[in-house]
């Protein structure tokens, strides 16, 4: 699993950033997503980064990927209601 939290200052490139996460996981809080997937997605998402949101980022802006290690998702403590519900994301490729 991993947890990819943003802080992107313009409006339309963290709405584009968030779009885009959507695909690979979900929305934990504004700017937190979890993705339980594979190596291949976390290159992809890391690549796309690289190569097409990074270059219009300003001083400030960031992106911060955490991976999570299968025991450790175990200790995972949740408190309160996230706006998403707890649910399996199945992917097709």
């Amino acid at each position: 699993m991993f947890i990819v939290s943003y802080d992107i200052a313009d409006d339309k490139v963290r709405t584009k950033f968030s779009k885009f996460l959507k695909q690979y996981g979900r929305r934990l809080q504004y700017s937190v997503y979890e993705i339980k997937n594979s190596q291949r997605i976390l290159r992809n998402i890391k690549s796309e980064v690289e190569h097409r949101y990074k270059k219009t980022f300003t001083n400030n802006d960031s992106v911060i990927i955490y991976g999570i290690c299968s025991s450790c998702e175990k200790k995972i403590t949740r408190i309160g209601y996230p706006a998403q519900e707890e649910q399996e994301v199945v992917f097709f490729g």
